[in-house]
C-alpha cells in the first residue's frame, strides 16, 4: 500500500455511501482518490471532509481510474474553534485551489505556501488570503512585473505611468506592488475601503492571465463576510 499526505479541496458523493476526494498531495501533486463507505452510518470520518483538511491517505487499489483509500487520518490538530471568518477564507481558498492546480503536479514549495498560509488564517491573520491570491501567481510565473511605473495595467501584466482603469488607481497598485515585493509583514492589515477592490483585481487578473480561470462560487460568501 500508498501513502500520500494532502489537502482536501473538495469532495463528490458518489452513490449513497462512498465519495471521491480531490486533493493536493505532497507526493504526487494533484490526485483524486475513491472511497468506499464514507457516508455510512458507521462511518466517524465524515468530519474529516473538511476544507483544506491536511489527510494523511493510505491506498492500494483502484476503483475504475482512482486509487482508493483504505484509510485516513488528521495530519494536523485541528483547532478548538474557528470563527466564521477563517471558515469563509478557508472555504474560498480551497474553492480557488480546487480549481487552478487541477493539472499541478508535485510541488514541495508550493505546498509548504499553502500549508502557511491556512495556519496563518487558522492564526486570525484575516488579511493573509489577499497574499496568498497573489503569491499563487508567482508561482505560476504570471505575475506582474514590477517596475517603478504607478499603476498595474491588468491587462498586460505591467505597471506603467498612465492609469488604464479607474478601479485600479494608484493606491490599489501600490498596495499590489508591496505584496508582490514581499514588503508587508504578517500583521499588515489592508484598509476596509480597498478589500473587495483588491480582491476583485486579483480575481480579474487570473481571469486575463490563466486558462479558462472563473471566480470561484464561494465568492459571494467571502464579500459579505469582509465587507
Amino acid at each position: 500500500m500508498d501513502k500520500n499526505t494532502g489537502f482536501l479541496l473538495s469532495y463528490i458523493k458518489y452513490g449513497d455511501y462512498d465519495a471521491i476526494l480531490h486533493c493536493y498531495t505532497l507526493e504526487s501533486g494533484f490526485q483524486s482518490f475513491f472511497m468506499r463507505g464514507i457516508y455510512s452510518a458507521k462511518n466517524k470520518k465524515k468530519a474529516f471532509l473538511s476544507p483544506l483538511n491536511e489527510l494523511e491517505i493510505t491506498f492500494s487499489s483502484h476503483h475504475g481510474n482512482l486509487p482508493m483509500i483504505k484509510k485516513v487520518e488528521l495530519n494536523e490538530k485541528l483547532p478548538d474553534e474557528v470563527n466564521v471568518h477563517q471558515n469563509a477564507v478557508i472555504f474560498f481558498l480551497s474553492d480557488f485551489l480546487n480549481q487552478i492546480l487541477k493539472n499541478e503536479s508535485q510541488q514541495v514549495a508550493l505546498y509548504q505556501e499553502i500549508k502557511f498560509f491556512k495556519q496563518k488564517t487558522l492564526e486570525k491573520k484575516m488579511h493573509a488570503h489577499y497574499f496568498f491570491l497573489i503569491r499563487m501567481l508567482q508561482f505560476f510565473g504570471i505575475s506582474p512585473l514590477v517596475s517603478e511605473e504607478k499603476f498595474l495595467n491588468i491587462e498586460k501584466g505591467v505597471f506603467q505611468e498612465e492609469i488604464t482603469q479607474k478601479e485600479v488607481d494608484e493606491e490599489l497598485s501600490f498596495l499590489w506592488k508591496k505584496i508582490l515585493n514581499q514588503e508587508i509583514d504578517e500583521d499588515f492589515i489592508i484598509e476596509k475601503k480597498y478589500r473587495k477592490s483588491l480582491l476583485d483585481s486579483i480575481l480579474q487578473y487570473y481571469k486575463m492571465h490563466f486558462p479558462e480561470f472563473y471566480s470561484p462560487k464561494s465568492l459571494a460568501v467571502i464579500l459579505e463576510v469582509f465587507k
